[in-house]
């Protein structure tokens, strides 16, 4: 390893909350909850699995989004999802859905098993003031086109976005420069991955557990260095340039995401989120006029922003 480069040690471990969405969905919450409201350029990351229809069948029907891009990534199960733009499709195990919905759009997503499973995560990610207005957009990805990387030591790596060994994902021209990875580990071996210095970072653990980071003012657990995570939690680093997670007797299954922070004042209100309070009520104004939905006229989008970088 480069003498001048940095292992991240960990800031945080945070336990998900329980939390009910859309029409009574239930779901695990560690980002967009009590413990941490927003991770730049992350503001929600939801973790859904569950055997009980009655869990997940209530779905998300139609609803607004403004401002963000939404990623979706399916472990189990299927969900149906249409648009007022005239998008429609299906997401399985193993897919990604990357919509970036910029200026506005209604969509609806459905849940459905399958096998009897359901399971996945949405991340919501922040967009930048010049870019909150811009023309929607779908980055679907099929669980066969996206890559695996496969190592001698039995780490497996799905590269969703970013690059892992040279090896480069299919989600591309996010303004956040964002890594997404999916990394199973099997017990006894070491994981390492550069992540460019002032990126936000974070792991969540949903399978097993693992050590994450070095050891650092957290303390120290167990034979291996760093802070002992498991499954279900998510590990907030500090900065540096690389990542790196060990397994003792246990394996671990966890995502790996990292993006570059905006540092833009942040208006939030649901499914909007914008740089002022004025550009949410117009958002709001918008949506019970029905001239919420993104338009192809500069004027247009022009009128609803309101902060200057």
């Amino acid at each position: 390893m480069d003498i001048d480069r940095r292992t991240r040690t960990v800031a945080r471990i945070i336990d998900p909350q329980p939390t009910l969405e859309g029409a009574g969905v239930k779901l695990k919450r560690s980002i967009g909850g009590w413990a941490l409201d927003y991770l730049d350029p992350f503001l929600l990351l939801d973790h859904f699995e569950s055997d009980d229809p009655s869990d997940y069948l209530p779905g998300f029907p139609l609803h607004p989004h403004r401002g963000i891009e939404t990623v979706t990534y399916m472990l189990a199960g299927e969900v149906d999802h249409k648009d007022t733009l005239g998008h429609a499709g299906s997401i399985g195990p193993g897919d990604v859905q990357w919509m970036t919905a910029g200026g506005g759009l209604m969509h609806e997503e459905m849940p459905r098993p399958r096998d009897g499973k359901m399971g996945g995560f949405q991340l919501w990610v922040n967009m930048p003031a010049k870019l909150k207005m811009s023309h929607p957009r779908y980055q679907e990805v099929a669980d066969a086109s996206i890559p695996v990387v496969e190592r001698e030591d039995g780490v497996r790596i799905r590269v969703v976005a970013g690059a892992v060994d040279a090896v480069s994902g299919p989600v591309t021209e996010i303004y956040a420069e964002p890594e997404f990875i999916d990394v199973e580990m099997p017990a006894g071996c070491t994981f390492a991955q550069p992540v460019p210095r002032g990126h936000n970072v974070f792991a969540y653990a949903f399978r097993g557990e693992g050590n994450f980071g070095v050891a650092c003012d957290l303390g120290y657990r167990g034979d291996l260095d760093g802070q002992l995570a498991h499954a279900p939690q998510l590990v907030i680093f500090g900065d540096g340039d690389e990542v790196r997670v060990q397994t003792g007797g246990e394996g671990v299954r966890f995502i790996l995401v990292s993006g570059a922070p905006l540092a833009e004042p942040v208006a939030r209100y649901g499914p909007f989120v914008m740089n002022t309070r004025e550009e949410l009520a117009l958002a709001l104004s918008d949506l019970q006029q029905e001239t919420f939905i993104w338009r192809d006229d500069p004027d247009w989008a022009r009128s609803r922003q309101t902060w200057q970088s």
